[in-house]
C-alpha cells in the first residue's frame, strides 16, 4: 500500500473513509471485549496506521524517539467498518481521549461531547471553579490567616507550658503541706496543730483559686485569638462549600450531556447508563463509543471493529505498539451494552465451548484432600455469566465434601494442579500454608520471544486497573508486593520455555511479570490480555509441594505441560 501527500490530504478531508475490498463482511458484529479482528477491520487498521506514520497535520509524542518525558505516551486508536446507505463499505477512525492536546483532529470522528469547547458550559464552569479555588488559596496563603493560625498555635503552646509548670509547683506545695501536717500531728501540740492546719488549708485553697484563674486567663486569650481565626475559617468554609456544590452540579450536567445512541436511535446519558454508580473519569471518551455514536448519527450500519495501541507503553500498564486490544470493561462495557442493544454479536470466544465443557481430572485422592488437574478455559469458581467451574464439578463428583472446598485458584486460561481440601481441618491447614507462603509452586510457560539471561527475579507491585478489571497494573504507590523467580529451560524459533516460581500469589502476577517492560518484556504465548490472543494461553501449573494436612509429611505432585 503506497500513500503520498495527496492520499494523506484526502484522508483528512473526510470522516467516512472508503474501504475498497472484495472481502465479505461478517454476519455478526464484533464482540468488543474478546475478539479476533475481522479481515476488513485489519485492512482498515492498516490504512489508519499508514496515515499515522505519514501525517504532518498534528504532533503528538508517542514515544518513538528519545528524549522521553512525562508527556510521552502511546494512545489507543480504533476503527469501525460500516455499511453506508448505498451499500458501500467504509470505515471510521477514532482515538481515545485526546491526541496532541485536542479532541478534534481531521479525519477522526468527533467526541460524543466536547467538554473542551471554550464556549461550552464545562469550560465556563471550570473557570468559575478556578476562580473559587484562587479565592480559597488567597485566604489560606494570606498573611492575616497565617498569622492568626500561628498566634493561636503559639498561645496553645504557651498556655500548656505555663499551666503545666503551675501544676507542678502546686503539686510540690501540696506534698510539702502533707509533710508539715505529719510533723504537726507528731508534735502533740493541739493548739499549734489547729492553728497551722488552718493556714495550710487556706494556702491549698489559694493555690486552687490561682490555678483556675490562670487557666481562665489563658482560655480568654485563646478565645480572642480563635474569634479572629473563626471569621477567616468561616469565609473559607463558605467558599469551599460553594466550590463543592458547583463542582457536583457541573459534573452532573456533564454526565447528562454525554448521551449515547443505539441503532434504534434511543439515547441514554451516562447517569442513566451507570445508575447509582458514579461514572469513571473519561467514560464516553474511548474510541469505541465515539465510533458507534457517529455511525448511528449518520445512519451507518456497524459491520466490525478493532482497537489497537500506537506508541510507547505507559509505565504502569502492558501495552504493545500496533497490538490489538479489547474495549475496556470499567468505562466502556456499560456504555456499549446500551449502544449495541439489538445488534447480533459474535460469541464471546472465552466461553465458546458450551456443548463441550472441559472437565477436571482427579490426580490424587485421600481422606483429607483431592488433587485435581484443571483444564484451561474452566473457571476455578462460578463467574457472573458462567457457572461451570472446578468448584461445581467437585460438588457433583464428591457431594459429601464439607467446608469451603476451594482454597486457591488458577486463571480461566491457566491449566494445572489445584488442591481441593475435603474437610474443614484440611482446608485450614492448606490455607495456612498458602498464607505462610510455605507451599512451593512451579509454573511452566511458553514466552512469545527470546530472553537474554538464564534466570532471575521480577519484583513489580501490582494492583487492579479500576477501569478495566480484571487487568492488573504495576503501581509502586498502591500496589501489593509481587515477586516471581524464573528460570529459562529452552529456546527455539523465537519461543522461550520457562519455569516460574511465584513467591506471592497476586492476580495475573505471572502474566504481568512476563509481559511488562520492567519484567521480562516478553508476554506469555496466547495471553489475550497482556500479549496476543491464540488458541490458548501457554501457562500451566505443573508442580506443587506442600505439607499433607493429616500426616504433616512433605508431598509433591507433577503434571507435564500439555504444550
Amino acid at each position: 500500500m503506497m500513500w503520498d501527500a495527496q492520499k494523506v490530504a484526502d484522508w483528512e478531508r473526510t470522516l467516512i473513509h472508503p474501504l475498497r475490498s472484495t472481502i465479505l463482511p461478517p454476519e455478526k458484529f464484533t464482540y468488543p471485549f474478546h475478539y479476533e479482528p475481522h479481515p476488513l477491520a485489519r485492512l482498515a487498521v492498516e490504512e489508519l496506521q499508514y496515515y499515522l506514520e505519514l501525517q504532518q497535520e498534528w504532533q503528538h509524542d508517542f514515544g518513538f524517539q528519545p528524549p522521553f518525558n512525562n508527556y510521552t505516551s502511546g494512545k489507543m486508536f480504533g476503527v469501525l467498518v460500516v455499511e453506508q446507505k448505498n451499500g458501500e463499505i467504509a470505515y471510521l477512525a477514532a482515538f481515545s481521549g485526546k491526541v496532541a492536546g485536542a479532541v478534534h483532529q481531521p479525519g477522526f470522528v468527533p467526541p460524543v461531547f466536547d467538554m473542551l469547547d471554550p464556549e461550552g458550559f464545562f469550560r465556563k464552569g471550570e473557570e468559575e471553579l478556578n476562580a473559587l479555588h484562587l479565592q480559597i488559596e488567597a485566604i489560606e496563603q494570606s498573611k492575616a490567616y497565617q498569622e492568626a493560625k500561628h498566634s493561636l498555635a503559639l498561645l496553645e503552646q504557651m498556655a500548656q507550658a505555663e499551666l503545666s509548670e503551675a501544676k507542678q509547683q502546686f503539686k510540690a506545695a501540696k506534698l510539702k503541706r502533707a509533710q508539715q501536717r505529719v510533723w504537726l500531728e507528731s508534735s502533740g501540740d493541739e493548739e499549734l496543730l489547729s492553728r497551722e492546719s488552718e493556714k495550710l488549708n487556706q494556702e491549698s485553697k489559694a493555690h486552687q483559686i490561682a490555678y483556675k484563674d490562670l487557666a481562665r486567663q489563658w482560655k480568654e486569650r485563646k478565645m480572642a485569638a480563635q474569634i479572629g481565626l473563626n471569621q477567616l475559617e468561616a469565609d473559607l468554609q463558605q467558599l469551599k462549600q460553594q466550590r463543592k456544590a458547583k463542582s457536583n452540579a457541573l459534573q452532573d450536567k456533564l454526565f447528562e450531556e454525554y448521551r449515547f445512541l443505539n441503532k434504534e436511535g434511543h439515547s441514554k446519558s451516562l447517569i442513566s447508563i451507570f445508575g447509582e454508580l458514579i461514572p469513571p473519569a473519561g467514560a464516553g471518551d474511548c474510541a469505541a463509543p465515539k465510533l458507534l455514536q457517529y455511525a448511528f448519527q449518520q445512519g451507518l450500519r456497524p459491520v466490525c471493529m478493532a482497537e489497537f495501541w500506537w506508541g510507547k507503553s505507559p509505565e504502569t500498564e502492558v501495552r504493545v505498539h500496533q497490538q490489538f486490544y479489547p474495549a475496556c470493561r470499567g468505562k466502556c462495557k456499560p456504555i456499549l451494552g446500551h449502544m449495541l442493544e439489538g445488534i447480533a454479536l459474535e460469541p464471546n470466544t472465552v466461553f465458546s465451548l458450551e456443548d463441550e465443557e472441559p472437565q477436571i481430572e482427579i490426580l490424587h485422592e485421600d481422606d483429607a484432600l483431592l488433587v485435581v488437574i484443571k483444564p484451561e478455559r474452566l473457571l476455578s469458581v462460578p463467574g457472573l455469566t458462567k457457572h461451570s467451574s472446578v468448584l461445581e464439578q467437585v460438588k457433583v463428583l464428591r457431594p459429601q465434601i464439607e467446608g469451603p472446598v476451594i482454597v486457591h485458584r488458577l486463571d480461566l486460561s491457566t491449566s494445572g494442579i489445584m488442591l481441593v481440601p475435603k474437610t474443614m481441618s484440611a482446608y485450614i491447614s492448606i490455607q495456612k500454608q498458602f498464607i505462610d507462603r510455605s507451599i512451593e509452586k512451579r509454573y511452566e510457560a511458553l514466552l512469545e520471544g527470546r530472553l537474554d539471561s538464564e534466570g532471575g527475579i521480577v519484583d513489580l507491585p501490582l494492583r487492579v486497573d479500576l477501569n478495566d478489571r480484571p487487568r492488573q497494573m504495576v503501581c509502586y504507590e498502591h500496589g501489593k508486593n509481587a515477586i516471581t523467580h524464573w528460570e529459562k529451560i529452552e529456546e527455539a524459533e523465537g519461543i522461550t520455555r520457562v519455569y516460574f516460581y511465584p513467591q506471592t500469589g497476586r492476580t495475573h502476577q505471572l502474566r504481568v511479570h512476563a509481559a511488562h517492560k520492567l519484567g521480562l518484556n516478553t508476554p506469555i504465548l496466547g495471553d489475550d490480555l497482556y500479549g496476543n490472543k491464540s488458541a490458548r494461553m501457554m501457562l500451566h501449573a505443573g508442580w506443587i509441594r506442600f505439607s499433607h494436612p493429616t500426616t504433616g509429611e512433605k508431598v509433591s505432585f507433577t503434571v507435564p505441560a500439555p504444550f
